[in-house]
C-alpha cells in the first residue's frame, strides 16, 4: 500500500482532504492507498444528519470552529490538532471487506504498540470498552473510501461544547461522562503525535505515491464541492 503526500508541506482546510480522498480515488490507479492528515478544531457531519440536529453552531462560530458535511454517512465527528484523521481507498465494490480491512489495519498498528484492541460490530475500536476509532465509507464506482478518526488527544470541552446541540444534552451528558466513553493513546504510549503517524506509515505502508501540484489545483477545483455542501444555505444531500 502506497502513502499519499501532498508536493509540498501545508496547512489546509478539513474540506481539502475530503476532496482529496475523492480525487485520489477517482483518478490514482493504485489499488490501496492511505494518508493521514491533522486540521484546525472542525466538526464533519455525515451525509444524511441534519446540522441543526447535531452540531452547537452558535458555540462552533464563537469558538472558531469550522463545520462542513462529508458525502460519507455515519455521525457528527469534531476533529482537532490532537486526532490522527485517516483516509484509506481501496479497489472492490464490497464495503463491507473495505472496512474490515480498515479496521484490522488499525488493530495492527495498535497491538503493535503494544495495546490490547478490539474491532465492534459498528466499524468501531475499542481499548476495553473505551473508544479510540471510529470509520465511515464513501463508495464510488468500483473504489471506496474508508476514513476514520484516531484519538491521540483532543480537547474535551471544545469536543462536548461543538457535538452537543443544547444546554439540556449539555447538562446531561458532561465532561466526565463522554471521557468515560472514549480513550485516548497518549494515556498509554509515549510516542509522541509525529512519532505515531511515522510508526503507522512504517506499520501499513511500503513506499510513497507523491501528488503534482496539477493535482493540488484539481483538489482544490473539487473542494468547491464540499464547500458548498457545508455553506449556511445548503441543500438536502442528494448523492
Amino acid at each position: 500500500m502506497k502513502y499519499v503526500i501532498l508536493p509540498a508541506p501545508g496547512e489546509h482546510r478539513l474540506s481539502f482532504y475530503l476532496a482529496m480522498e475523492e480525487y485520489v480515488a477517482r483518478h490514482v490507479g493504485e489499488p490501496d492507498l492511505f494518508f493521514m492528515w491533522q486540521v484546525q478544531p472542525s466538526v464533519i457531519y455525515g451525509r444524511n444528519q441534519l446540522k441543526e440536529n447535531e452540531v452547537n453552531l452558535s458555540f462552533c462560530e464563537a469558538h472558531g470552529i469550522q463545520v462542513y458535511r462529508r458525502k460519507s454517512g455515519g455521525g457528527c465527528v469534531y476533529a482537532d490538532k490532537g486526532n490522527l484523521m485517516l483516509s484509506f481507498i481501496t479497489d472492490g465494490e464490497n464495503v463491507g471487506f473495505a472496512f474490515n480491512r480498515f479496521v484490522n489495519m488499525v488493530l495492527l498498528v495498535l497491538r503493535k504498540l503494544g495495546i490490547q484492541a478490539t474491532g465492534t460490530v459498528r466499524n468501531d475500536v475499542l481499548i476495553g470498552e473505551r473508544k479510540v476509532s471510529g470509520t465511515a465509507c464513501y463508495h464510488l464506482p468500483g473504489r471506496s473510501i474508508v476514513h476514520g478518526t484516531l484519538l491521540y488527544d483532543t480537547d474535551m470541552t471544545n469536543m462536548l461544547g461543538a457535538l452537543t446541540p443544547g444546554a439540556e444534552k449539555l447538562q446531561a451528558k458532561g465532561i466526565q461522562s463522554v471521557r468515560q466513553r472514549i480513550t485516548l493513546l497518549k494515556d498509554y504510549i509515549t510516542l509522541s503525535v509525529d512519532e505515531l503517524k511515522s510508526f503507522i506509515v512504517d506499520t501499513l505502508c511500503d513506499g510513497e505515491l507523491r501528488l503534482t501540484s496539477d493535482d493540488v489545483a484539481a483538489i482544490t477545483l473539487l473542494e468547491r464541492d464540499y464547500l458548498q455542501l457545508s455553506s449556511p444555505h445548503e441543500q438536502e444531500p442528494d448523492f
